[in-house]
């Protein structure tokens, strides 16, 4: 199976690529920028692969680097995940043109090209009230920030214009590629010995390592529609993730639990319930992904953070 991969320079796209290759599947890769290597191609850690630059708000550029791959399935991993940055006058209409326009135009070619395509969202599009875990066939949508909005609007363009599709909504992503959470954290355990964390933002981490088998392992069937992917494990607060890190870490930290309001730094409002529902996946015959609590203690030994 030959396989299209947007925003592969980003952490979930990177890791894609090596599990597509991994399995013996063709992979194309594509992202905003020059290619890394000079002959056109990128290396993700277990391969060269070919690679497509690519601005996925140009409608002409996407349907001809679809049209010359001719892939069989696009994992759509390509958006704007900036979340506090989205809510600047200045950054809107970017934001909309590549989590909206850009998916909808990813979509109306894999649609002109009958291959399947595989959207990654996220728990932002609901509005994260109450406690109940959001079920992967909710349609009870009502994003609350600028992010949820355009991914919304992305979800509905893939809905709206293909028919094979599966549109996958993850959370809280840390991986090898980029920045996030883990990261930061273990970053500000080198200058600080407290940390103040919010204790009211419930919701369940995703490594991305993990997260790409699973997608492949999705990718390969024809059992489309919603779906939901979280690590297992249970859902926590992000107070109880920074204590989980600095405890597997080794680090002699304090962490103060705090609220969303007593925090009082963020632009873009956060969904204070973001627990998914990933029932679906064993209901539909996939293997759910290992608790957060090994998958962040393989990730620790991996990046060899020193504290």
């Amino acid at each position: 199976m030959k396989v299209f991969v947007t925003g592969v320079m980003g952490q979930l796209g990177h890791d894609v690529v090596n599990e597509l290759l991994k399995r013996g599947h063709e992979a194309v890769g594509s992202d905003i920028v020059d290619a890394p290597i000079d002959d056109g191609s990128i290396d993700c850690g277990s391969g060269k692969v070919r690679y497509v630059k690519l601005d996925i708000t140009d409608e002409a550029a996407v349907t001809k680097a679809v049209e010359d791959v001719k892939p069989d399935a696009i994992i759509h991993c390509a958006a704007w995940t900036a979340v506090d940055a989205a809510e600047d006058e200045e950054n809107k209409d970017k934001v909309f043109a590549i989590n909206a326009d850009g998916t909808q135009y990813i979509a109306k070619a894999a649609k002109d090209n009958d291959c399947k395509m595989m959207y990654i969202s996220t728990d932002y599009v609901f509005d994260g009230a109450g406690s109940t875990p959001w079920d992967a066939d909710c349609t009870a949508y009502a994003p609350i920030n600028v992010y949820g909005q355009s991914k919304l609007m992305g979800e509905k363009a893939v809905k709206n214009t293909v028919d094979k599709f599966f549109i996958v909504r993850i959370a809280w992503v840390f991986g090898d590629n980029g920045n996030n959470f883990v990261k930061t954290m273990l970053k500000l355990a080198d200058k600080y010995d407290e940390l103040r964390v919010v204790n009211d933002q419930i919701g369940t981490p995703t490594y991305t390592y993990d997260l790409s088998r699973l997608l492949v392992d999705m990718i390969e069937t024809d059992k489309y529609g919603y779906y939901h992917a979280t690590n297992e494990g249970g859902y926590i607060s992000w107070c109880d993730f920074a204590k989980e890190i600095f405890r597997q870490a080794g680090c002699s930290v304090k962490v103060n639990p705090v609220t969303t309001a007593e925090y009082g730094i963020s632009k873009a409002a956060r969904p204070f319930n973001s627990r998914l529902d990933k029932s679906k996946l064993k209901e539909m015959g996939f293997e759910p992904l290992a608790t957060w609590q090994d998958a962040l203690k393989r990730y620790i030994d991996k990046i060899s953070s020193n504290c």
